[in-house]
């Protein structure tokens, strides 16, 4: 076999090579349409995520506290699920983001249930009474889509 033959051969090949590795691949993976999703999600679209600093991050009292308000949240009548927590011991990556203290996540059926958390006098209550101990909120409001 002469070196252009065998070029050729050697090209043909990586490719063959590589696209059977695709094709293999891409059966193993599943369709989008077939992985999990959040179990209700079509019936609570609307995701409310916060993100509470602490003034005082050190301090357990401030962030139970912290926590103890954002839980009282749940008896809003248009929350349909809350969930609170605290930083995760991950892996420490640039992506990832562990500055703050406490989160609230909170799945509401539509956006008229989210506006009416946002005015409701318990939320009014929360703001009131526990703002002292944040120093910085952030909140993410998604649509699922």
């Amino acid at each position: 076999m002469n070196k252009s033959n065998r070029r050729k051969f050697i090209g043909t090949a990586a490719v063959v090579l590589a696209g059977t590795a695709a094709a293999s691949a891409m059966q193993v993976m599943p369709a989008i349409s077939d992985l999990p999703v959040l179990r209700n999600a079509e019936e609570f679209p609307v995701v409310h995520h916060v993100f509470f600093w602490l003034k005082n991050p050190a301090s357990k009292t401030d962030r139970d506290q912290l926590i103890a308000g954002v839980k009282a949240l749940s008896v809003i009548e248009t929350v349909q699920k809350l969930k609170v927590g605290i930083v995760a011991s991950t892996e420490k990556r640039e992506v990832v983001d562990n500055s703050w203290a406490v989160s609230e996540l909170v799945f509401f059926k539509d956006l008229a249930g989210q506006a009416t958390y946002q005015t409701h006098p318990l939320h009014l209550e929360f703001i009131k009474n526990f703002s002292h101990l944040w120093e910085k909120v952030i909140v993410y409001d998604a649509l699922d889509v």
